[in-house]
């Protein structure tokens, strides 16, 4: 065996040069994810103000009637059963009032789309009945899901979106096919959305 080998086997099975690695392999690893972690921090910190942007943003869309601030309610144990009962969750809730008055509640749902979550924000008034609903933040597919959520029309010519507006418990448990009309090849994303103005129609009935 040539010197030039023997010399190579004893610096690879050197206990001071792996020492030495393994040290520079653990700054490195330290480093790499104290970086990560600054930029998950400003990141998280980001997303979370354009998440309460537009949840202040959709709550003035379905309580229009809406007189200064929304009251935030705090989150009972049957709320949450309720909305869980329908398939949805609730993570936050709001009184709205005009006039020194309750005039209805605004509810953060939510319920799976297609793709992940989707989380909105549903209107139901003093009467039980469907005010509006607001998306807040979604992940369904760009083209197909994505015009659920922009509200484009259904094939009746009505906004998506905009069809749940004055449904209430009465018209029962609502249901794509049968009260609820689907945008063509976007079923499961309109069906998310159904779960979730089901969801808050059951929280508001509990609340009231």
């Amino acid at each position: 065996m040539s010197n030039e080998v023997k010399t190579k086997e004893k610096i690879d099975m050197d206990p001071k040069y792996i020492i030495k690695l393994t040290v520079t392999l653990f700054v490195t690893c330290v480093i790499v994810a104290a970086a990560l972690g600054g930029v998950n921090a400003i990141t998280a910190d980001r997303i979370a103000a354009i998440n309460q942007a537009n949840t202040a943003k959709a709550i003035t869309e379905v309580m229009p009637d809406m007189e200064g601030d929304p009251i935030t309610l705090e989150l009972t144990e049957e709320m949450t059963a309720a909305a869980s009962s329908a398939g949805g969750s609730i993570t936050e809730a709001y009184e709205a009032q005009a006039g020194g008055a309750t005039i209805g509640y605004a509810l953060k749902i939510v319920a799976s789309g297609s793709q992940g979550n989707i989380e909105m924000m549903v209107g139901v008034d003093a009467e039980g009945v469907v005010t509006g609903v607001s998306i807040v933040d979604n992940s369904e597919t760009s083209g197909i899901g994505s015009k659920v959520m922009a509200n484009e029309p259904t094939a009746t010519g009505v906004g998506v979106l905009t069809q749940f507006e004055g449904k209430s418990a009465a018209d029962g448990t609502l249901s794509v096919g049968s009260n609820v009309d689907a945008i063509s090849g976007a079923t499961v994303s309109t069906k998310g959305v159904t779960t979730g103005v089901n969801a808050a129609l059951a929280v508001a009935g509990v609340i009231g």
